[in-house]
């Protein structure tokens, strides 16, 4: 079972001062990021996560903002032209069945959506053959909203179609894993 996305009109609780508190975008992300990195947001909402990996991969890179919503993706690009970073953005409207990516990037991110995706296997092998053979996938679901046995499913389909997953840093409120393409996925590519 899965649950609907957050509607657009309700993404200014993505946003907020008190999200800032408890997830800092640059010190979640800033292990995860360098200057001319190619990296994903999927489910990127309005940007919250998008804006400061846009600052984090510099001129050099580029941050594709992947979601399902073309109203999340225009809070999204407004947000970008305001930060001044714009040029660095692109933004890829989804199917709700198929990301629909064609690229290679060096870092990931799922933050806190994974538990919306209806086809597991299916979104994870996706984002597994968009990553380089050296990326990472870094997966966060919330603790209150994602039971325990949720989140394991969730990480388990991962590991079904090729990901290894590694310990990361605690992320606040939430039950976070880093997830790197496995020695047989990687030759496969």
């Amino acid at each position: 079972m899965t649950e609907p996305p957050c509607p657009a009109w309700l993404s200014f609780t993505l946003t907020n001062i008190f999200r800032r508190m408890a997830h800092h975008p640059v010190r979640l992300l800033g292990p995860f990021l360098k200057e001319g990195d190619t990296a994903l947001d999927i489910g990127c909402g309005p940007g919250y996560f998008t804006i400061p990996m846009a600052r984090m991969v510099g001129d050099r890179g580029w941050v594709v903002a992947v979601d399902i919503q073309r109203e999340m993706l225009e809070r999204t690009r407004r947000s970008a032209e305001r930060a001044g970073v714009a040029g660095r953005v692109r933004l890829h409207l989804a199917a709700e069945d198929s990301l629909g990516l064609d690229l290679k990037a060096d870092f990931a991110l799922v933050f806190w959506m994974a538990h919306e995706v209806l086809r597991l296997e299916h979104f994870f092998g996706e984002i597994l053959a968009a990553l380089k053979p050296e990326g990472s996938l870094l997966l966060v679901e919330p603790k209150v909203h994602v039971p325990k046995r949720r989140y394991a499913e969730i990480v388990a389909a991962a590991k079904s179609v090729g990901f290894t997953s590694h310990q990361t840093d605690p992320v606040r409120l939430s039950r976070a894993v880093l997830l790197c393409p496995g020695a047989t996925s990687r030759s496969r590519g």
